[in-house]
């Protein structure tokens, strides 16, 4: 049943080939074995799965129906989850059991969703390996030796190793993309305001937005159907209908216009990503589309522009965990000073506290003008940019990452270079745009992503395009050995 995926569960518990609790038990199992080598879980919930298993077992025994009904998954540990710990992988929330659910987590629940617990990440979500976690590395079930990419690894690693069929994760700057791509999967950003924040503890409030990762573009197009819509609780989330995203994916490519920039294919590019890169433009030909060279003149401005913005607003965000009303506190404090630095000084891990001091800078007196002003101006450039390619062109092809997968620590050293392996997913953040990655290969036994960017609110075309692609080839079929 591991190998399963959502929509042939679906299929399986409609046809009571098994039931919900029957395959929540299992996946349970699979994890108690097999996650100790990824730690790819922060919190395993299994007897808030079974409940939900046996009532979702319950709803359809009753005459009930939903493609989610009795489905298993897990939440990246940033989305409030009621009575149980939301830790953001930091020792300052280590302790911290959120009161009420975030949006998306109520939404799947009430889609019949079980939750299997709470995945691992990059502390705050401040990191493209997860390596910042409070609760160690994740590990990249393809190679336990390289990393999984970040934020969303936890995630990334738990799906990509058969422990359960989808998992939700955010995207500041491709922290679903860039993971989904080093691990194999096809993972969805969408259009910024198309999927509740409210719950989500925030790193960057103008970049975040949740989304789905699994194996197939089937799968996210029945995932996204569920977590997407208006909310009156999230003032940036657009009262937009949610279209039939799964009704959409055997649409033709015919005639389908893909812009590929050449600003992508730059010297810091892998020559065997960029061949895999073109060998899927040759796949997607074949099936009738058009392909048409573009251009993204101020792609090169996008790492400095988001690494002011994001920054920034994480100072601003992480001022709230002082040490007083919730989270960590260090011990006998002197003073309310003392409090302050040494709750947050001892709460925050190395990349947290870098950035919050970036930002914290980016925004002081004499230096908002110079940072944080021409940084949202770039933010503008890159916008207008894409809307212009998209004037030519239907959707956007190119690379999710620069590299396949690096091992475990290699670029602890230099933040730089890590940063620098989101060269080409931070654009669709800036810019709010929907973003997809799939799988189209491999470099030296490591998985090898796509990515694809649409106009606004056009993330059933990108699962579309992904579900054609996926029809034609067998890359997303392939699962890690020993998993």
């Amino acid at each position: 049943m591991h190998q399963m995926t959502l929509a042939e569960i679906a299929r399986g518990l409609a046809d009571k080939k098994f039931s919900s609790e029957e395959l929540t038990r299992t996946l349970l199992a699979r994890i108690a074995q097999l996650d100790p080598q990824l730690n790819s879980f922060i919190s395993v919930t299994e007897d808030l799965a079974i409940t939900q298993a046996q009532a979702a077992d319950a709803r359809r025994a009753a005459g009930e129906t939903g493609a989610l009904l009795g489905a298993p998954l897990a939440h990246k540990d940033l989305f409030c989850t009621k009575g149980i710990r939301t830790s953001c992988a930091s020792k300052m929330l280590d302790n911290f059991k959120a009161p009420y659910d975030a949006t998306v987590v109520a939404k799947l629940a009430a889609a019949g969703t079980v939750t299997l617990g709470k995945t691992n990440m990059d502390e705050f979500a401040m990191g493209s390996a997860n390596e910042s976690s409070h609760y160690g590395a994740v590990k990249n079930p393809w190679n336990l030796a390289h990393v999984p990419g970040g934020s969303s690894g936890g995630s990334a690693a738990a799906v990509a190793a058969r422990l359960l069929p989808a998992a939700t994760g955010t995207d500041t700057g491709g922290s679903i993309r860039q993971p989904a791509a080093l691990t194999n999967l096809t993972g969805l950003k969408p259009t910024y305001g198309r999927v509740s924040r409210w719950g989500m503890i925030a790193y960057a409030s103008s970049l975040d937005q949740a989304g789905p990762m699994a194996r197939t573009a089937e799968d996210c197009a029945l995932l996204l159907q569920a977590m997407a819509g208006f909310d009156i609780n999230d003032s940036t989330s657009i009262d937009e209908p949610v279209p039939d995203y799964s009704a959409g994916l055997n649409a033709s490519l015919q005639g389908l216009r893909i812009g590929v920039p050449k600003e992508y294919f730059s010297a810091g590019l892998d020559p065997r990503i960029a061949d895999l890169v073109m060998a899927s433009v040759e796949a997607l030909k074949k099936l009738g589309a058009v392909v048409k060279e573009v251009s993204l003149p101020n792609l090169q401005h996008a790492i400095p522009a988001y690494y002011v913005i994001a920054p920034a607003e994480a100072s601003s965000n992480l001022s709230r965990f002082d040490g007083v009303r919730f989270g960590y506190r260090c011990e006998d404090p002197k003073d309310l000073t003392d409090l302050y630095k040494r709750s947050r000084g001892e709460g925050f891990g190395p990349e947290v506290q870098r950035r919050i001091m970036v930002g914290a800078y980016a925004l002081s007196a004499g230096y908002y003008d110079a940072y944080y002003l021409q940084a949202q101006k770039i933010r503008r450039l890159i916008k207008n940019d894409f809307m212009n390619a998209f004037t030519e062109v239907d959707v956007i092809l190119g690379p999710t990452t620069p590299n396949p997968a690096w091992k475990i620590g290699a670029k602890n050293a230099d933040p730089i270079a890590e940063y620098l392996e989101d060269f080409y997913t931070i654009t669709a953040n800036l810019a709010g745009l929907p973003g997809l990655s799939m799988p189209a290969g491999f470099a030296d036994g490591l998985p090898v992503g796509v990515q694809l960017l649409a106009p606004y609110f056009q993330e059933g075309r990108l699962l579309n395009v992904a579900h054609q692609y996926q029809l034609v080839t067998d890359w997303h079929t392939r699962s890690p050995e020993g998993f």
